[in-house]
């Protein structure tokens, strides 16, 4: 969407913040012998406390108020009170709702515990590629250029991009245009962003795997080539100048 007054920044500032605060109290809910869906319906009450309707759920039938990723799946996992987390697990929640018709999109990775199973130098790219890709964006910006600096700087990190999962437009629904912002250079995309757009901006960064592959399940997504993804995202309002990130209170940097 594009923010045409006060109102309409004000009611994506309202949901961005729910969906930001839950997002942090679900990290800091986690602990090693809890079920994801445990840690799902803690993130569903706060959800509900605050009014707003778990966006996965109201758009596509969702079995879960969050997804809930653990270790080698890459995005989109069904919470299930067979997962059960243990110290050392790489987890991705990615939590995002709709409030008062304004909808709000974020996620983040994290480690479970001690890091046994040194996850860290991949989060850590994850975010602070998120963070610069963050601070290029601006109206006239080539979505392709934001791609392209994704894909350098995991490449400089030693890791790869997945090519099949993107940010994306977010603001009346959970996606809107620009349907796809890539975390590689697409020539063919000659798109620019918008000033005043709400965008949804987000990392993949993998170990090994270039495409995300749909489980059995039909929801849950793995890599191609095995290994571990890490993602971040916030939602943005894009400007002149700095973005102003919405959804900061995610503490995600």
């Amino acid at each position: 969407m594009s923010i045409t007054s006060n109102e309409e920044l004000s009611g994506m500032q309202q949901i961005s913040d729910v969906v930001a605060q839950v997002l942090k109290a679900m990290r800091e809910h986690c602990k090693p012998g809890m079920s994801t869906k445990e840690l799902d319906d803690f993130g569903g009450a706060l959800l509900e406390a605050s009014g707003a309707k778990s966006a996965p759920k109201l758009t596509y039938n969702f079995p879960g108020y969050t997804c809930i990723s653990t270790n080698h799946e890459a995005a989109h996992g069904v919470p299930s009170a067979d997962k059960i987390l243990k110290e050392g697990d790489l987890i991705n929640i990615d939590v995002s709702a709709e409030l008062n018709g304004f909808w709000a999109d974020n996620g983040g990775s994290f480690v479970l515990g001690e890091d046994i199973n040194n996850h860290t130098p991949l989060i850590e790219a994850s975010k602070q590629i998120l963070q610069s890709a963050i601070s290029q964006i601006k109206g006239g910006v080539k979505i392709a250029d934001i791609g392209l600096l994704i894909e350098k700087q995991a490449a400089k990190h030693g890791f790869k991009v997945i090519k099949n999962l993107a940010g994306h437009g977010v603001g009346r629904s959970l996606h809107e245009e620009p349907h796809e912002i890539l975390n590689y250079r697409d020539p063919e995309n000659k798109s620019r962003f918008r000033k005043n757009s709400i965008v949804a901006i987000e990392t993949f960064i993998a170990t090994h795997s270039t495409y995300a592959n749909e489980g059995e399940d039909k929801w849950t997504l793995t890599g191609n080539k095995g290994g571990f993804v890490a993602q971040h995202e916030h939602t943005i309002m894009v400007t002149d100048g700095a973005p102003v990130i919405l959804t900061k209170e995610n503490g995600i940097y």
